[in-house]
């Protein structure tokens, strides 16, 4: 049913991905749920990558994603997922932690979710205030004042 190549079980330095500028990270189910917006980064070229969190744990992928930075030359590495998914946030979260540790300065990132059939692009800082349940508190407090 899948065809996407899973981050966890490709070499990091595979054929698949080694001669590729830009490295595309999908939620599993959007080759499945989102086809066409996924066969537009396909056609610009991204190698791609399925990760499904439900299934591999985030320590395993996140490692297994600093070995393939660590052996590649991308210049962006872009997350797509499904917006509202548990297993997926954590997929954006994780990259954020992996740039955090290897502070890769050469490798932009984008972040976008699919959110009722459209693409939307999320800035690296809200997917870092995303992982505090007490800033968006916050946040939301601020706003309810007004």
């Amino acid at each position: 049913m899948y065809e996407i190549p899973r981050l966890i079980d490709v070499n990091a330095k595979s054929k698949l991905i080694r001669d590729k500028d830009k490295l595309l990270i999908i939620g599993r189910c959007v080759e499945i749920e989102h086809l066409g917006i996924l066969n537009k980064y396909i056609e610009q070229g991204y190698a791609v990558l399925s990760v499904c969190l439900e299934a591999e744990h985030v320590n395993m992928v996140g490692f297994k994603l600093a070995s393939i930075l660590a052996r590649n030359d991308f210049s962006e590495v872009t997350i797509l997922t499904v917006d509202g998914s548990m297993h997926c946030t954590q997929l954006h979260w994780m990259v954020e932690e992996v740039f955090k540790i290897m502070r890769p300065a050469s490798i932009k990132r984008k972040h976008i979710v699919i959110y009722k059939g459209r693409e939307c692009l999320i800035d690296e800082k809200t997917v870092k205030i995303s992982r505090f349940l007490y800033r968006i508190q916050k946040l939301l407090r601020n706003r309810e004042d007004r």
